[in-house]
């Protein structure tokens, strides 16, 4: 796995501005330092998936209210959820910096958020490449939180994942995760073949895809 520069500039509020030496070398010493120390750890699990109507989504016996995350697997008879984390060795090394670096702290901050999403696109193409064999295609990822998709299916999906047990992530109780650099999220799977599914919305131009609703 490699340190996505790009995106690690785009966490840090970058927006086309030129990067300088000193926050090249920032980014370069963190990647070596994160690379070297995280442990990328998932599980996912596949569901039977049915919309019931605007606002109303069943994952087997899972329900869940929230109309953007119903948009988004409108026609989809199976979804997977999933969970992914890096580790802790970035959360330790934000908390070490911040007392002796504040400026490599953002930076490993930064690039800790770029390495998860990259370990989670990593982790959808192996769910696409599986999707594929069945006649399937992938809807974009849908994290709760986005949108009105409540964070409070954070504990369903660490219930039904498992995922203290298998991947070592646990919820405080406000539903955020430990260690921070973690992800979970619903795909649909779809018999459907869309466009811009094998693109983040965040880089897709169609910016009037009925999927980008939570961007």
């Amino acid at each position: 796995m490699e340190l996505n520069k790009k995106e690690t500039l785009r966490y840090l509020g970058y927006k086309g501005q030129h990067m300088d030496l000193e926050i090249s070398n920032l980014i370069d010493e963190a990647s070596e330092e994160l690379l070297h120390s995280i442990h990328p750890k998932s599980v996912y699990k596949e569901f039977d998936c049915m919309v019931q109507n605007e606002t109303t989504v069943l994952l087997e016996s899972l329900s869940i209210n929230s109309r953007n995350l119903a948009k988004n697997l409108k026609g989809c008879e199976r979804a997977i959820i999933f969970a992914a984390t890096i580790g802790a060795s970035a959360d330790m090394l934000i908390k070490r910096y911040s007392i002796t670096n504040l400026a490599k702290a953002s930076v490993v901050q930064a690039a800790g958020a770029a390495l998860i999403e990259t370990y989670c696109d990593t982790l959808e193409e192996t769910i696409r490449n599986e999707a594929i064999l069945k006649g399937l295609y992938l809807r974009p990822r849908f994290s709760p939180g986005y949108g009105d998709f409540s964070l409070e299916y954070q504990r369903d999906f660490f219930t039904i994942l498992e995922c203290s047990k298998r991947i070592g992530i646990t919820l405080t109780d406000t539903c955020l995760m430990i260690p921070s650099k973690s992800v979970t999220a619903v795909i649909g799977l779809s018999k459907s073949k869309n466009n811009c599914l094998s693109e983040k919305c965040t880089s897709c131009s169609n910016t009037a895809c009925e999927y980008r609703d939570h961007i």
